[in-house]
């Protein structure tokens, strides 16, 4: 009995060793071996949860002019950025302009920051209730409105993320973040006015919200491709970190 419990172990493990060495890895080693690291949707990272982030992201892309945006491709990804994370994302088009809701984007990152994204998200304010959405009718201009309104990016589907060709895997499931509840502020030439095709006045507004698939990778140095997205939206980064 004991040799055939020795040989079952043994075949275990070579079984699980085998099964390892068939799963695509989202690690990518540089020359000193430190491979891309995932953050964990309910870890703290450098002081703030997954939903603080999640609102300062909507905050820096409120931030910018059109005419000077990075997710409008004319401005360089280091536009706005500060701290240890830097802040990636999707693309916007101008109401009323045919444009694809696909980028390819070269961004050169320095070594030892972190980046942040939404695969896809679904924000709210307030404002937009208030101009665009439903006038004058202000039980849609609630958190609690506004937090139903953007829960319909659960219904998301065919979303993914890439890096460095590999597939991460249980996107909806891993990395499902709601927001903390914040406020941000537009200039004249804003994201909002342009979105919207009618005139949102520069300022500082509050409440907003926002839901979405974020994640919080850090990247070793060297080059390196993200590529995410859903059914409509096709983005690709490729990074290079530099020291």
């Amino acid at each position: 009995m004991k040799h055939a419990y020795l040989i079952a172990i043994v075949v275990v493990v070579l079984g699980i060793a085998l099964a390892l060495l068939t799963v695509p890895s989202v690690m990518a080693n540089d020359k000193d071996g430190d491979g891309v690291k995932i953050s964990d949707r309910d870890s703290v990272v450098y002081g703030r949860t997954f939903g603080d982030w999640d609102a300062e992201w909507n905050q820096w892309s409120y931030s910018f002019p059109v005419a000077h945006h990075p997710l409008f491709d004319n401005a360089d990804c280091s536009a706005g950025q500060s701290g240890p994370v830097w802040f990636l994302g999707g693309k916007f088009c101008p109401n009323g302009v045919a444009c694809a809701l696909r980028a390819v984007r070269s961004c050169t990152v320095p070594s030892g920051k972190s980046v942040f994204f939404p695969i896809v998200d679904f924000e709210d304010s307030a404002l937009e209730q208030e101009v665009v959405e439903h006038p004058g009718d202000q039980t849609y201009q609630q958190i609690g409105a506004l937090r139903s309104n953007t829960s319909s990016i659960e219904g998301a589907t065919d979303i993914f993320c890439e890096i460095d060709g590999h597939s991460v895997r249980n996107l909806a499931q891993r990395f499902s973040v709601q927001s903390t509840t914040f406020g941000f502020t537009i200039p004249d030439d804003n994201l909002l006015s342009s979105i919207y095709g009618t005139t949102f006045k520069a300022g500082t507004y509050f409440p907003a919200v926002d839901d979405g698939y974020y994640m919080m990778l850090s990247l070793p140095r060297g080059n390196h491709t993200l590529h995410f997205g859903a059914s409509w939206l096709d983005i690709t980064y490729n990074i290079t970190v530099v020291k």
